[in-house]
């Protein structure tokens, strides 16, 4: 069996990986978005399902509101003596762990391991009865980057650090070092690491025999001349069999950014990732391959949803932490219209987000409408830092249709139809995508049969890729909308 790249075409930014035993788990950034850090699961790192979240909100102050771009970054997994553990960066409170015996399950709470701004991008290593953990610094928080540093904890990482030792300053031939991965293999430590920034960086790998150095440093994979560009960030895996691979993103703008599968070759030490044309060199992304593992899986990200459980699907997650109230699974996904004060959706804590799956798509969601005061309202959105959406909104004790754009931090959403008058009971909201250029994800929206011209242009959001929405909102409680199918069509790509 043959696979091709991207093995995962949706924003599951910073990838971390391991096996264990025959399973494969990754976790990803968050951000503001919760439930946080996506847990994922594959038998053979192609096929991957989503199974699960380490927490369901961020327990520190102000995430109750909107807060893009910030929560959890680049969260990194591991497997020791019986316990998985997720450490999890918050370059504004600091770098956090939590634990279980279940990846499928529950997660324990977060505790601190080195608490402060600016730290980012933690990955642990074990060592002598102690747990050693390489992180990066967050030049928006910390003032500076292109500089890497260890704290040392207990091994079954308690023990919270209040200092740390710089070990490697990547200013010169390694500039905006982040992200880096620990391992540890034939008598050397091994910590791979970005460079070069997110759209147009490479992997090095640093190695020393001694955990704080001196690191000496190798380029292990570029671009080269394929088109994928900065082809890093993520993690090097070893199979049962012995051989490696090195999963990585690749930043596609509005798509956001998507993961890749490289095989991995031990050139005199080093683990140089992907199609390697000369050994002294580093490798270029491979465009397919064959599957790392002999197995076939039904394993999927699916975009789709019947809304016919009792709980809500884990693909939707929401820009700030729940309040009580906003949803109930009732005869379908029935969303309260929870009162908003601002006339623009780019701050609003309710939003019901999932993310694109797909280069070239529909969607289709059907909505039952019970707007009951002035000011209700119901709609359908691509998200991002610009964004538009369509919505039924009550005004005057009528029922409208209208279609907007906005902005993150801009005023009002502005309007950019007449509104028209809408007297049926249920709306169904749709949208065509497609992938017109390089990174450009190009939409529109229709309401039922009635085609809207305007062509949309989407856009990533602060750190994420675009993301599709559904939400109710109001000036006063009272009504609602229920959802009651949200379903995505994957077109040829």
């Amino acid at each position: 069996m043959r696979y091709t790249n991207p093995v995962i075409q949706s924003d599951y930014s910073d990838p971390d990986v391991i096996r264990v035993g025959d399973d494969f788990f990754m976790v990803a950034s968050s951000f503001s978005y919760v439930p946080g850090v996506p847990v994922l699961h594959s038998k053979n790192l192609v096929q991957w399902r989503l199974v699960n979240y380490v927490f369901n909100e961020i327990p520190f102050a102000g995430y109750d509101s909107v807060r893009h771009g910030k929560g959890a970054w680049a969260p990194s997994i591991r497997f020791h003596e019986g316990k998985f553990y997720c450490l999890i960066p918050f370059p504004d409170e600091g770098i956090f762990v939590s634990e279980t015996d279940d990846p499928f399950g529950k997660w324990s709470p977060l505790r601190p391991l080195l608490e402060g701004k600016g730290y980012k991008d933690p990955c642990p290593v074990w060592d002598n009865g102690k747990c050693y953990v390489v992180f990066a610094f967050a030049e928006s928080r910390a003032g500076f980057n292109s500089e890497l540093a260890v704290f040392e904890s207990d091994e079954l990482l308690t023990k919270q650090a209040y200092s740390y030792k710089k070990i490697f300053d990547g200013r010169g031939n390694c500039p905006k070092i982040d992200g880096p991965k620990f391992l540890k293999r034939g008598g050397y430590y091994y910590i791979s690491a970005p460079c070069g920034g997110v759209s147009s960086g490479w992997q090095v790998a640093l190695r020393a025999r001694n955990i704080f150095g001196p690191y000496e440093s190798k380029v292990i994979q570029i671009q080269g001349g394929t088109d994928i560009n900065g082809p890093h960030r993520g993690a090097l895996v070893e199979l049962a069999d012995g051989s490696w691979k090195f999963i990585h993103f690749q930043d596609t703008g509005a798509y956001g950014k998507v993961t890749h599968l490289q095989p991995v070759t031990w050139v005199d030490g080093w683990p140089l990732c992907g199609n390697l044309d000369d050994e002294e060199i580093a490798g270029t992304p491979v465009a397919e391959c064959e599957f790392p593992v002999d197995i076939n899986t039904d394993f999927k990200l699916d975009a789709n949803d019947e809304f016919d459980g009792d709980t809500i699907s884990p693909i939707w997650q929401t820009p700030a932490n729940k309040w009580s109230g906003w949803y109930e699974m009732k005869k379908g996904l029935k969303l309260n219209c929870i009162p908003y004060a601002r006339n623009s959706l780019g701050d609003m804590p309710n939003l019901f987000v999932q993310k694109i799956q797909y280069l070239n798509f529909t969607v289709k969601t059907k909505c039952r409408l019970n707007l009951l005061n002035d000011g209700d309202e119901t709609g359908f959105a691509m998200f991002g830092k610009s964004y538009a959406y369509i919505c039924v909104v009550r005004k005057n004790g009528q029922n409208y249709l209208e279609i907007r754009k906005g902005t993150i931090g801009g005023g009002a959403d502005e309007t950019l139809c007449q509104s028209q008058p809408y007297d049926e009971q249920y709306v169904t909201f749709q949208l065509s995508a497609k992938y017109e250029e390089r990174n450009r994800l190009t939409y529109r929206f229709t309401f039922g049969g009635s085609a809207f011209t305007h062509k949309f242009y989407a856009d990533g959001g602060v750190r994420t890729g675009a993301r599709m929405a559904i939400y109710a909102r109001s000036a006063e409680f009272g009504g609602s909308a229920t959802f009651k199918f949200f379903r995505v069509s994957h077109k040829k790509d």
